[in-house]
């Protein structure tokens, strides 16, 4: 027996609408997407879509053995999988392997997770089921808001003991994922709510692939409280990571602002402190949430029990305090030492190499007879007169880029972002700063933006869709439209999509593409009257 998804009466039988609530459960999810009001695992009963991501779905659902809401999370990956048949998800050519490896990474997360919640601050997961070769994490339902929400609507931004006091569940939940060798990677503002009554809770669980820039998912990160090694593949992710992000969720909740994305602050560091943007915050507790958002993780905080401890007492954050500026001085004094011993050794080298050029010049001089007599002093291509400009890289690959012996002496390269482009190819550099010409030292950092080629994305089915449906379908796709009215002769439902001038299934081109959609208009009054008329003749 399955339940509406609507109010949670039980359905003895199929039927197109409830018996008890009068909804429709007739499917309207997204092409591609579990049919809505279809059974699952021979217990939960889907419900509506509610958003997708590039690891899966996530649906709304009921428990149809004890009568509960819950919410069913999909595996399925956009970039590894092509689709269903007969109901089973199957992978795309060639990506066979890493679609069954993610799909173990998911399983073992989510049944990881299944037994260690309920727990302090973390959103429950209460069954994982594998079905049409794929797999499902049903979690309870968080009755409340995000806390980027419940921040917006705040005319001040709260005090330190209300944000310790509101984060402590949390905390404690990260730190228990933490000790499973769990590491969230995605602790922000969109993933915390709050719950009716006030508690804070920890949700938006993902796997690596997810949270990692690079990696063979569409990531989704979260700009501003994903930490920097989050941005490069190669670079590791450890508890540190989320320590970077519960410090910059502490940043928003006591500033009312928003960090800066970490490659942003990878090129040019210029965030403000937290005292800077609030005068009221304490210096400790300022310097503490700095320390947490380091660029360098070595060089944070290390772990959320410590985190905890410097937040909530200022004798152990000035401990940890004086500790890292004691620390600072011995690296400080061991660089200037090694600097001092560096200058002196190239002082020693210049001096030689300008006593063997003066030799070799009376040499010449002397043996030269009535040869043309050499100039005095360094020669012009000497790397002591060199002026080093800022090569123009725009319309080169990165990987050419990174490759070139004649570059790599002189420049380092960052990748700040990959890019959508409809005009240049995949891997191509599309920005630069600093800009081509420009004097720079040696060894200067370049930041790039490099093409992802054109965003193709494939339209979907909303032929017969609400306005309402059909928009939040290509708007969750980043489809770019244009809502036309259709003169309505009777043969479609007003407001509902009438007809769209790219067939589904189509991949387009969304740097370039506007889709018409043509929603029906309200029926003419003579239709209705006719239709009126022909329904009390009938049943007169």
């Amino acid at each position: 027996m399955k339940l509406c998804p609507h109010c949670l009466s039980p359905l003895e039988s199929p039927r197109d609408h409830c018996p008890f609530c009068g909804k429709s459960l007739q499917n309207q999810n997204p092409a591609g997407t579990l049919a809505f009001a279809s059974l699952l695992g021979e217990r939960y009963t889907l419900g509506r879509f509610v958003q997708a991501d590039g690891e899966g779905v996530t649906y709304e659902g009921a428990d149809n053995t004890t009568g509960q809401r819950v919410m069913i999370r999909e595996y399925l990956p956009v970039t590894l999988a092509q689709g269903r048949v007969e109901g089973r998800l199957e992978p795309k050519p060639g990506r066979e392997v890493l679609f069954k490896t993610n799909r173990m990474d998911f399983a073992d997360l989510y049944r990881t997770l299944q037994r260690i919640t309920p727990a302090t601050g973390l959103v429950t997961v209460q069954d994982v089921i594998e079905e049409n070769d794929t797999v499902y994490a049903v979690t309870e339902v968080c009755k409340g808001q995000t806390l980027e929400k419940y921040l917006s609507s705040r005319k001040s931004p709260l005090k330190p003991a209300e944000a310790r006091s509101l984060m402590q569940p949390v905390l404690e939940g990260v730190a228990a994922l933490h000790k499973e060798g769990l590491v969230h990677r995605g602790i922000s503002p969109e993933t915390i709510f709050i719950l009716q009554g006030g508690k804070a809770c920890l949700g938006g669980y993902a796997t690596l692939g997810l949270r990692t820039r690079g990696s063979e998912l569409k990531e989704k990160l979260f700009e501003g409280y994903s930490a920097p090694e989050q941005y490069a593949p190669e670079q590791f992710a450890g508890r540190y990571t989320d320590v970077y992000a519960l410090a910059a969720v502490f940043y928003r909740i006591l500033t009312g602002t928003a960090p800066l994305p970490a490659p942003q602050r990878l090129v040019r560091d210029s965030m403000p402190t937290v005292r800077e943007m609030e005068r009221d915050v304490p210096g400790y507790l300022s310097a503490v949430l700095s320390r947490a958002m380091r660029l360098t993780p070595a060089e944070r905080v290390q772990n959320v029990p410590e985190l905890m401890g410097v937040l909530a007492s200022q004798n152990a954050a000035n401990v940890l305090l004086d500790r890292e500026e004691a620390a600072e001085v011995s690296r400080r004094r061991k660089g200037k030492s090694g600097q001092n011993q560096y200058a002196l050794l190239m002082t020693v080298l210049v001096v030689i190499c300008i006593l063997l050029m003066l030799i070799c010049w009376l040499f010449l001089r002397r043996e030269g007879g009535g040869g043309q007599e050499q100039p005095s002093g360094l020669p012009a291509s000497s790397a002591l007169q060199k002026e080093l400009y800022v090569p123009d890289l725009v319309g080169l690959s990165y990987e050419e880029v990174n490759s070139d012996p004649e570059l790599a002496p002189y420049f380092r390269f960052y990748v700040a972002e990959h890019r959508y482009d409809s005009d240049t190819e995949p891997g191509t550099v599309i920005e630069q700063s600093p800009t081509a010409g420009q004097p720079v030292a040696e060894n200067a950092l370049i930041s790039l933006v490099i093409s992802q080629g054109p965003h193709l994305v494939e339209m979907p089915y909303i032929l017969g869709f609400t306005q309402e449906n059909a928009v939040a379908e290509l708007n969750s796709r980043g489809i770019s439209f244009s809502l036309l009215t259709l003169t309505n002769d009777g043969s479609y439902v007003s407001g509902c999509v009438a007809d769209v001038d790219v067939p589904a299934g189509t991949e387009i081109d969304v740097g370039k593409v506007i889709v018409n959609v043509y929603i029906a208009d309200e029926r003419p009054p003579e239709v209705l009257g006719n239709q009126t008329g022909e329904s009390q003749s009938g049943e007169g």
